[in-house]
């Protein structure tokens, strides 16, 4: 019997005091892929943000069980110390903070203790050359002057490294080019490696699902998810788009 990871009950959120998500339940279990579609302006990111725990993000009803206990009154960085990650679609820069730096403080505070810069290095070295990353980005600024490709790279660099035992990433393939992609999706893979970690991934896309054996693919309309199936309904959506989702009569139900 599978382990459940994480349960999302009759969820509703709203950001400035507008309503969004309108009673979204989910499961996720400990070692599985779940991928999140659905058209512009569904609350994709926003069912992110709220799991991660964004203040402009409240929660008006439901709950969020994270192996076994309610996380919904939780800070982000407690939410990030009991094990969840989220990329961003659009990382912000932080001058002043190295890469390296920023990502040594956020292994330490996931696992209250202190990390020695030789073992930080040489695990760094070895996910940056899984990501073909040069090792001078370590010292940059993080984000600081960089492409959408490397900054998406920068995220998934934070991924290996952190070990999230969730991870939610939101358009991490989005603006890439077909080279960084495959780059991105090796990270995701070597991340996938260990079975006890579990993946929701918010796309547009599915080009970064294609090496990946995704469990379910769920369906977000007008905040609500609409359809719950395989990995063959991406495939559909591939063929078809969202019309037959974003039907009247479909939404009411």
């Amino acid at each position: 019997m599978q382990e459940k990871l994480l349960q999302i009950n009759n969820l509703s959120v709203s950001v400035e005091d507008k309503k969004i998500l309108h009673g979204i339940d989910l499961e996720v279990n400990m070692g599985e892929t779940h991928v999140i579609m659905g058209p512009n302006g569904a609350g994709k990111s926003t069912l992110g943000n709220a799991l991660m725990g964004n203040p402009k993000y409240i929660v008006d009803g439901g709950d969020i069980i994270f192996d076994g206990e309610s996380i919904v009154s939780l800070s982000a960085d407690k939410r990030a110390a009991k094990g969840i990650y989220m990329s961003f679609q659009n990382p912000l820069e932080v001058p002043g903070v190295s890469l390296g730096n920023f990502i040594r403080s956020a292994m330490e505070h996931r696992t209250g203790k202190r990390i020695k810069l030789w073992d930080f290095k040489r695990e760094m070295k070895q996910a940056m050359d899984i990501l073909q990353m040069d090792e001078s980005y370590a010292e940059r600024d993080l984000n600081v002057g960089f492409s959408g490709g490397e900054k998406k790279k920068a995220e998934i660099l934070q991924l290996l490294m952190l070990k999230p035992t969730l991870a939610i990433l939101d358009e991490t393939d989005s603006g890439l080019d077909v080279d960084a992609v495959r780059t991105v999706s090796k990270g995701v893979e070597e991340f996938r490696k260990d079975k006890k970690r579990s993946l929701i991934i918010i796309t547009h896309s599915t080009r970064i699902l294609e090496s990946l054996n995704v469990d379910y693919t769920h369906i977000i309309v007008d905040g609500k998810i609409v359809e719950t199936g395989d990995a063959s309904l991406i495939e559909e959506i591939n063929a078809r788009g969202f019309e037959k989702y974003e039907q009247p009569d479909r939404r009411e139900q």
